[in-house]
């Protein structure tokens, strides 16, 4: 995540997220720790995976105490494996322990998009396939989960409802039909945006053809319909392929040759990499020569 990013998008959200675990001190901590105590923390790695988001657990720790100071071993994209130390933590005791949870939190989800994104990423490579996320994030995870996606090999689909059109079922009913529905986007939405329409059926193939949208969806469509949709597309739109697409079935799309397979499993499917902060070490006290 660049850093112009991450102080103005995602910083506030780091911020919100300890203050939804801090509302007004760590007790426990607070409980049996003294306030100068310095101190340090080892990141490991408890299953294999690819790590993401250490920019973000950095800044976690940092947002609570200015002189805290991580140094990794690895880098976001690196493959990672059981039992790995990753790095380390060290600020005031009473950091590590408060931030330890959110940091980890980051951590943990991000870099276990990281890993299920490369996972699937890796069934196309070498086609002209591009895997793309969806919005189906977590509220307020977007930048995190997109970010994620990204470091895992795939690229992004339209960040929010500003970023493009996209003419769904819904849509297309309320406008009365594909053909209505494309022109109204054309004659509202500025030029330099792209016309998406997803279609269920071959009727709708070739009315989204006829109404000349830039990207056709063939949604949820079996492979045998899909492959005629897009000989009905014929080079017209870029093709798009989405509904249910996963991990386990994923594969079965490599040979259709589309421009685009779409997956939601990308972020509200994927599980977490297990990661911790052990070995905490006390290393003096603050203003000690």
């Amino acid at each position: 995540m660049n850093s112009v990013t991450l102080r103005l998008e995602a910083e506030p959200l780091i911020l919100a997220a300890l203050r939804e675990d801090i509302t007004s001190e760590d007790v426990s901590t607070n409980a049996v720790v003294d306030e100068a105590a310095l101190g340090e923390v080892r990141l490991i790695a408890k299953q294999d995976g690819v790590i993401c988001g250490l920019d973000v657990f950095a800044r976690t720790f940092e947002l609570l105490d200015e002189g805290a100071r991580c140094k990794f071993t690895v880098a976001d994209g690196d493959d990672v494996s059981a039992g790995q130390d990753l790095g380390a933590v060290s600020a005031h005791v009473r950091t590590l322990l408060s931030g330890e949870r959110v940091a980890l939190n980051y951590l943990q989800r991000m870099s276990g998009i990281a890993t299920y994104t490369r996972r699937m990423a890796r069934l196309f490579e070498g086609t002209k396939t591009r895997l793309v996320d969806t919005r189906k994030t977590c509220p307020n995870m977007r930048v995190f989960e997109k970010e994620a996606v990204r470091v895992g090999g795939a690229s992004n689909h339209r960040y929010n409802l500003s970023d493009g059109v996209m003419l769904k079922d819904n849509h297309i009913d309320a406008a009365g039909g594909i053909a209505p529905a494309v022109a109204a986007a054309r004659a509202y939405a500025p030029f330099v945006r792209k016309v998406e329409v997803e279609v269920e059926t071959l009727d709708m193939v070739r009315e989204a053809v006829a109404a000349g949208a830039d990207i056709i969806m063939l949604d949820n469509m079996d492979h045998d319909t899909m492959a005629e949709a897009i000989a009905i597309i014929d080079g017209a739109a870029e093709v798009e392929v989405s509904g249910n697409v996963d991990a386990q079935n994923a594969a079965a799309l490599v040979d259709l040759g589309v421009d685009i397979v779409s997956s939601g499993a990308l972020t509200h499917s994927a599980p977490i990499l297990d990661l911790s902060l052990k070995h905490l070490t006390v290393t003096g006290r603050e203003g000690q020569e």
